[in-house]
């Protein structure tokens, strides 16, 4: 609200809380859906630049774009169905969320610089400010929240 002078009181809608962006995708697994997943990353960042006049600098757009690529990666290589991705975001943070079948849940493996894969869950580790793995009714979900500002 903005007060006057006067004492006059006009109310200007900004001071009621805003639900943040939400947007889910469905892939099956065929090729081409880490691609499309980040496609589909790439345009919910940019609706949030928009809707929320989120300003995203390019190395948080690629952190999420990545994190996007590693938790969608995993699910295909390790789910024996479909996966959801599901994005939530404002002008501060993005939170990733991928679903799938498989309710075994990922481990993450000690620093090794010599070993070959198996660095998915390293680096979602690494790029984001908190990392959720947890059973689910259908499967299991990875949740990771990025900041969108330097801390």
């Amino acid at each position: 609200m903005i007060e006057h002078v006067d004492g006059a009181v006009i109310p200007t809608g900004f001071d009621v809380p805003v639900e943040p962006l939400r947007r889910a995708a469905h892939y099956s697994g065929e090729p081409g859906c880490i691609a499309e997943a980040r496609s589909f990353a790439a345009r919910f960042l940019g609706r949030l630049r928009t809707e929320w006049c989120a300003t995203i600098a390019q190395p948080a757009e690629d952190k999420v774009l990545l994190v996007v690529s590693e938790l969608v990666t995993n699910a295909d290589r390790h789910s024996n169905g479909p996966y959801i991705l599901e994005l939530e975001g404002t002008d501060d943070a993005v939170t990733v969320r991928v679903y799938d079948s498989s309710s075994a849940l990922p481990r993450r493996y000690p620093k090794d610089p010599e070993r070959v894969g198996r660095h998915g869950l390293e680096i979602v580790h690494a790029l984001a400010a908190e990392v959720v793995v947890e059973r689910v009714p259908v499967g299991k979900l990875v949740r990771a929240m990025l900041p969108l500002t330097d801390a």
